[in-house]
């Protein structure tokens, strides 16, 4: 609505929310698919080198890290120019980022930030006008929110208030890039025993693995359902993967500690010898 001023934008399909996004954007103009990994169950990131990127695009969109299948933009899409729309809400404040690459930025702060209900912009400057589509409502305007401070409405201010416990709690840690540290040494613990195990194999291409989210199976339905079964008995919660994909998946957020890493595979290691 803020963005399609030719109302024309090109989006790359790598998951749910990316398809949820195309399909929304149709309601307001002409959505392209430019790129897509639904022919392999979104298990890889296209190559975005090259895109058929639309003359009159308005922006390209991406949903930065895919929470259902476990993959990540490793490298962001050649928008030839175009702006660039990124939905982070499962990989905020992961790890360094730089924003001069992007038109906006948004995200639910619900997996790695606050509680769910707020959500965060960062928005190009001049992308703030008063050239929005007709119809658009007030309260979706970037520009009035701009102008108010974020104060427009009522803030849910509580919301807000963790969200700013949680931006101390990183910096106290050395900020992002120890946060990336810390998160990639989590994702290596997991991935690396997901290599080697005889039961275990991850379902995600080696080079586009989020760090935030594993999704792994056994190979065997009935198998994937008593380790879920066994996993919650032994205090592992949310490990069943998501229904359209079926098997197992590792939320491993900013907030999981290692040694919660550590014995989530400790676990898969002792199932796995029980069930050879």
């Amino acid at each position: 609505m803020n963005l399609m001023k030719n109302k024309v934008a090109d989006y790359i399909i790598t998951g749910q929310w990316a398809k949820k996004a195309y399909q929304e954007a149709q309601m307001y103009g002409k959505a392209n698919a430019i790129a897509s990994s639904a022919d392999k169950t979104f298990s890889y990131i296209p190559d975005c080198s090259d895109l058929p990127i639309s003359e009159d695009a308005d922006y390209v969109y991406i949903c930065e890290n895919n929470t259902i299948y476990g993959t990540k933009f490793k490298e962001l899409p050649n928008t030839k120019g175009k702006t660039l729309v990124a939905d982070v809400s499962s990989c905020f404040l992961s790890e360094p980022v730089d924003v001069t690459k992007y038109g906006v930025i948004y995200g639910g702060v619900q997996k790695n930030i606050g509680p769910a209900g707020v959500v965060i912009v960062i928005i190009r400057e001049d992308l703030i006008t008063e050239d929005v589509l007709e119809g658009t409502p007030t309260m979706l305007r970037y520009k009035i929110h701009a102008d108010a401070k974020s104060l427009y409405n009522t803030p849910p201010a509580y919301g807000i208030y963790i969200c700013g416990k949680v931006f101390k709690w990183i910096k106290e840690m050395g900020g992002l890039e120890a946060m990336k540290a810390h998160n990639e040494k989590k994702a290596k613990i997991l991935y690396d025993f997901l290599d080697e195990s005889k039961l275990f194999k991850g379902t995600v291409e080696k080079k586009d693995r989020s760090l935030m989210n594993v999704p792994f199976v056994t190979g065997n339905e009935e198998l994937d359902a008593k380790f879920v079964k066994e996993a919650k008995e032994a205090g592992f919660e949310n490990l069943k993967g998501h229904r359209s994909v079926g098997g197992m998946r590792a939320s491993i957020y900013n907030a999981m500690p290692i040694e919660g890493v550590e014995k989530l595979v400790e676990f898969m290691k002792k199932f796995e010898a029980e069930n050879m």
